[in-house]
């Protein structure tokens, strides 16, 4: 994506958010926000809504003013369904606050919510976004929101009538507030009376339980979506907050949230875009309720901060991208290291450039680097190559690029290699071979047994630029032309038949990783043994 610095989505929005906040509230810290479910696992496209917000809250930053970028956590929602792989006998917790339900098996952590929240926020830490979390759990059962609670209940008639523009049919004796059971703790309770005067609120419970309550101080329950986060908007000072485009459609939380703010609340929605689904390489739109999704900690098991920032700040909201897990990435980060060199060389045009500073840094500061970069498919050959072996990763390392030390290639060396071990497929992975074929050297005829001569031959030129010369001059020579001959479709078509013939030799299937980066892995004595030299 190419944009003018003028059309630049972040610097866009932040100039925006400035102005409106100069109208709203004056003087004051600017708020940006965001909301998430820790329901269950928090995907890749849950990242969205915290990455949109902290790319704009940062560029106001980097322009010196003060602003704050509120993670509002829902844990006080009901605990909806249990995922796929959960003991089936957590449905006894459904309708409880997440905050309620016992963490999955196994876990070192307090609850549901809190097992889900734990590596999201760990991974906002890794990747630089600063925000201020906030649990509903703790704002709902201090009071924090008690005067929005009365004020929502005694406007419920007000919510009703925006409501009911897009209700196909009419709903009796609505209520906006919705008690969590004192005895069982779910919310699978009914408001059967209230009186506005004494706010006096009666229920009842499919567990049998009933009670009244006043509401003036109970802080046993909350506000439904629809009403709860208009509320926040207002309470909070919300200038800049995004949502996905399920919450776009006629009716939705967005949509009636926009006028519930106003004519209940006394506030204004705030600025917001649209934003699109974030997919996987290889697989279908993600889905928490369904357990096994990628995660931000996940993709930082492959992938380097300012990698994943930069996937996120060079897209605007409005476009769905895939990350990729799949052999994919080696071609992404061969795009982020052009997009280096680019920069590096005053060639980056301003939205790359824009992009590529917001990536590898915030307001705060530079992010941890790679102090030696070497290009990512380079370290998985390598990695796959020796299965991990650190001095013989070295020796090829300091043979290829010079590399002095691991550490140097770190933290991208480790990135590649959890990428080898967990997500390279298993026909790609790279085992050479122990002893000749010797079946298929025997079988070899005079010109193949001359192509492999002079490979053996020219295999003291040991630097990858050498020895990349000679596995493509080898078919040029045969053919009676100088190594730098410009290929022909016949000479092309010879070198794929000489790679092939390699690649059976070397490590038995007629593909793998790049034939200069196989040859320095294997060594040279090893090479001219297996080759029949």
């Amino acid at each position: 994506m190419v944009e003018s610095a003028e059309t630049d989505w972040v610097s866009r929005f932040a100039d925006e958010v400035i102005s409106e906040a100069e109208r709203r509230a004056p003087g004051k810290p600017i708020v940006c926000a965001s909301g998430l479910s820790p329901s269950g696992p928090i995907h890749l496209g849950n990242l969205r809504e915290v990455m949109t917000p902290h790319l704009v809250a940062d560029e106001i930053r980097r322009r010196g003013i003060d602003c704050v970028h509120l993670l509002s956590w829902d844990d006080y929602d009901r605990f909806r369904r249990v995922p796929a792989g959960i003991d089936p006998s957590w449905t006894e917790h459904i309708g409880k606050p997440l905050t309620s339900v016992p963490a999955p098996p196994g876990s070192v952590h307090a609850n549901w919510a809190e097992h889900f929240k734990a590596p999201l926020n760990e991974a906002l830490e890794e990747l630089g976004i600063d925000c201020h979390g906030i649990s509903q759990t703790e704002q709902y059962t201090s009071g924090a929101y008690r005067e929005q609670i009365l004020r929502a209940v005694r406007e419920r008639s007000a919510i009703d009538a925006v409501l009911s523009r897009y209700r196909s049919k009419q709903v009796e004796d609505y209520f906006p507030y919705k008690p969590y059971c004192h005895l069982c703790e779910r919310d699978l309770t009914t408001v059967t009376a209230y009186d506005d005067e004494t706010t006096e609120l009666a229920y009842t419970c499919e567990c049998g339980f009933g009670e009244t309550v006043r509401l003036a101080e109970h802080d046993h329950g909350k506000l439904v979506w629809k009403v709860d986060w208009p509320m926040r908007w207002a309470h909070e000072g919300v200038i800049f907050e995004p949502s996905g485009v399920d919450h776009h459609s006629p009716g939705s939380a967005w949509v009636v949230g926009g006028q519930i703010v106003g004519e209940v609340f006394g506030g204004r929605q705030p600025i917001g875009p649209m934003y699109a689904f974030v997919g996987i390489t290889g697989m279908a739109k993600m889905s928490s309720s369904k357990g096994d999704v990628p995660t931000p900690a996940d993709a930082l098991e492959i992938m380097e901060a300012p990698v994943l920032r930069w996937l996120y700040a060079r897209r605007k909201p409005q476009q769905s991208f895939k990350i990729a897990f799949d052999q994919e990435i080696q071609r992404l980060y061969d795009e982020w290291d052009a997009l280096g060199r680019k920069v590096a060389t005053g060639q980056a045009q301003p939205a790359e450039l824009a992009a590529y500073k917001r990536a590898v840094g915030t307001a705060a500061g530079p992010l941890p680097a790679t102090t030696h970069p070497v290009p990512y498919r380079t370290l998985a050959s390598v990695l796959d190559i020796t299965t991990g072996h650190a001095g013989q990763t070295l020796r090829i390392l300091r043979d290829l690029d010079a590399v002095a030390s691991l550490d140097d290639a770190r933290p991208r060396l480790d990135k590649a290699q959890t990428w080898v071990d967990d997500h390279m497929p298993a026909d790609q992975r790279t085992r050479v071979r122990g002893t000749p074929d010797q079946e298929l050297l025997d079988s070899l005829d005079p010109d193949a047994r001359e192509s492999l001569r002079l490979l053996a031959d020219g295999l003291d030129a040991w630097t990858i630029e050498g020895l990349t010369t000679l596995v493509y001059g080898v078919p040029k020579v045969q053919a009676g032309l100088p190594a730098d001959a410009k290929a022909t479709p016949e000479l092309k078509a010879a070198q794929r038949a000489f790679f092939a013939l390699l690649y059976k030799l070397l490590v038995g299937r007629e593909t793998g990783p790049r034939l200069p980066t196989l040859l320095m892995a294997v060594g040279a004595d090893r090479v001219r043994k297996l080759v029949g030299a």
